[in-house]
């Protein structure tokens, strides 16, 4: 009787944590992975590079120019609709826009893409044309949970969406990493995308990882979801934000780095504490006269936008600096 007892409590414990006495948790994920994720080496840590989507004004050449010459250590090229290379074109234009980067002395180690679904044609495309050219990291696509489903339902499918991810980058030798976004996505509350990347546990499936969005999503408690998601960060977005009210509506703003709310103090010295590493991917989404929203075409100086670029850059090198990094 006493024997039953415990294994009813264990159960009855198990159930809570979202895991079952079988070795699969309420997702219908197996739980039967090793305890910590396989380690890869990482030798871009802490490289910063320009996100090209604020660049979508300059073609290759010119792009690369204006990288090298603010003092960026590469380019994070979008690839993808409305890119700087568009997915249909990439076996052609990826290897240009790489080249032409390289010519300057710059290096292309990431990029950014809408990759969500290993079984599309184009996923194919670009991660081969991608590897091999040598870069290593490459932002995905977001996933929107189905209203529908339940939230354990959700999980398993974006599971073995990134599961099947998992295996074609492994097949390439490249990184897929999943930011995190405030909103509604799944990866907004941090603890999910953590769910996933531990049951799957691939070193070729990761986070890129955004403190700004966390911030705005886990305000003071954002420390706790890094801490939880560290194994599996690969790669960094940087860009901060204040709160504005409009219309008596309360939302987030992007401002100029260290102008806003997000306490990189702290956060990249948890980044040292946690021993987290991987190339950084600087953005700069407030008004600069259509480049924070990828235009082809500027409504202020091209002089503004480089200096508010070097302005930046500077202020996240001195953080760093700061912070012994």
């Amino acid at each position: 009787m006493k024997t039953n007892r415990r294994n009813f409590i264990r159960q009855s414990v198990l159930t809570t944590a979202g895991i079952s006495a079988f070795g699969t948790d309420a997702f219908g994920l197996d739980s039967s992975f090793p305890a910590s994720p396989v380690h890869l080496v990482n030798d871009d840590a802490f490289k910063i590079n320009v996100f090209s989507k604020h660049l979508q004004w300059l073609g290759y050449a010119e792009m690369a120019q204006v990288a090298a010459g603010i003092g960026f250590d590469g380019v994070d090229i979008t690839v993808r609709p409305d890119g700087h290379v568009l997915p249909e074109k990439v076996v052609e234009d990826l290897p240009k826009a790489v080249e032409a980067i390289k010519r300057t002395g710059l290096n292309v180690t990431m990029i950014t893409t809408a990759i969500k679904d290993a079984d599309d044609p184009a996923t194919d495309n670009i991660l081969k044309t991608a590897s091999a050219l040598g870069i290593r990291h490459y932002r995905m696509g977001w996933y929107n949970y189905d209203e529908k489903k339940n939230i354990e339902d959700n999980l398993a499918e974006f599971k073995n969406q990134l599961l099947k991810l998992a295996l074609l980058n492994k097949k390439y030798s490249i990184y897929g990493e999943y930011q995190n976004h405030s909103g509604t996505h799944f990866g907004s509350p941090i603890w999910d995308l953590y769910t996933v990347l531990s049951r799957i546990n691939s070193p070729w499936i990761g986070s890129q990882y955004d403190v700004s969005h966390a911030t705005i999503e886990g305000a003071n408690a954002w420390p706790i979801g890094l801490k939880l998601l560290k194994p599996y960060i690969k790669s960094m977005d940087i860009k901060d934000f204040q709160w504005s009210k409009t219309g008596g509506k309360w939302d987030s703003e992007f401002v100029p780095l260290g102008e806003g709310l997000v306490d990189f103090k702290n956060y990249f010295s948890l980044l040292k504490k946690h021993e987290i590493q991987g190339p950084i991917s600087l953005h700069f989404e407030y008004a600069l006269g259509g480049a924070e929203h990828g235009t082809d075409t500027l409504t202020i100086e091209r002089e503004v936008v480089i200096a508010a670029m070097t302005r930046d850059l500077q202020v996240l090198k001195r953080m760093l600096r700061v912070a012994g990094i």
